[in-house]
């Protein structure tokens, strides 16, 4: 029996090859009359034109991810959000709802998720550094009804449930796991359209960052078991994304999968209208998800 705040666990059994093939494709259908399923990304110049993003457009949509990840990560390891002054820019100030200090059992697991937290608002302090008075404010966010929606859709939880990511360990992981991977696919889609050679390098910096991020949390729900949700969580960020596949879980073919590549061992790459669809949680559905009044900047 599960109580609020809980995860349940998939039945033994009941995540093989079909069964996940056909909920991937009950998602995709689910998300396919989303508000977001143009996948080109376009921003309208003054002329009417169509026009790449520029690089402060991109950084700008970089920081609103980071700011998801260290509102998250720093509320998880040490119950406090980013200080204010570290919040401010163009566009709406958004406020953040849900968040708490997760009761750790493991030190481990509490030092990941401290060191995590760390580079994430460093992320967030680089990056409006680099674009100084260009830097968007944080947009709103939402840390409560997003995991409990987006756990439903990938069917941890049941649909009368909740769930929370603070509750304990084991939702902390999966609840990271959610959007942990999508930064990596983000900066790596977003590194052909960057024109500086400073500002790739430092995107790199901050990839390999997110990639170490990304292989710890793979790493840690491999060691205790927890596939068979991490590959639901999978499924539903590949069916959010579009028909192309991105996404794996933590185990292929009965071998760990901690490094997710395509044949050539390189990571993947998603555009920003991929990122979008995920984070948004399919759009008007689920009220743009962990961001209920989009991002703010040119890519939103």
């Amino acid at each position: 029996m599960t109580h609020p705040g809980s995860m349940r666990l998939p039945l033994a059994g009941d995540d093989d090859a079909r069964l996940l093939a056909a909920r991937r494709r009950s998602l995709m259908g689910l998300f396919a009359g989303s508000a977001l399923a143009a996948p080109a990304l376009l921003i309208p110049t003054s002329a009417g034109a169509q026009a790449g993003p520029s690089d402060a457009d991109i950084l700008n949509f970089a920081l609103n991810l980071e700011y998801l990840e260290a509102e998250f990560y720093l509320r998880a390891a040490f119950g406090r959000g980013i200080a204010p002054r570290d919040t401010t820019g163009t566009g709406t100030l958004g406020e953040v709802d849900g968040g708490s200090q997760v009761p750790f059992q493991s030190s481990a697991i509490r030092q990941y998720a401290e060191e995590i937290a760390r580079d994430e608002l460093d992320h967030v302090r680089f990056i409006r550094s680099a674009l100084g008075a260009a830097a968007v404010a944080r947009p709103q966010i939402d840390l409560r009804q997003s995991f409990t929606i987006a756990a439903r859709e990938a069917g941890l939880i049941g649909p009368g449930e909740s769930f929370d990511p603070f509750a304990n360990e084991t939702n902390f992981l999966l609840g990271a796991f959610i959007f942990e991977d999508v930064g990596v696919t983000a900066y790596k889609g977003a590194a052909r359209l960057i024109t500086s050679k400073d500002i790739l390098e430092a995107a790199a910096g901050i990839l390999a960052v997110e990639a170490y991020h990304a292989g710890q949390i793979r790493t840690v729900l491999y060691s205790r078991g927890l596939i068979r949700p991490a590959m639901r969580i999978s499924a539903l960020r590949d069916a959010a994304d579009g028909p192309a596949d991105l996404d794996q879980g933590i185990e292929r073919n009965g071998r760990a999968n901690i490094i997710p590549t395509d044949q050539n061992g390189l990571a993947f790459s998603r555009s920003a209208a991929q990122v979008l669809q995920i984070v948004y949680l399919g759009g008007a559905t689920a009220n743009f998800g962990f961001f209920p009044n989009k991002l703010n900047g040119a890519i939103s």
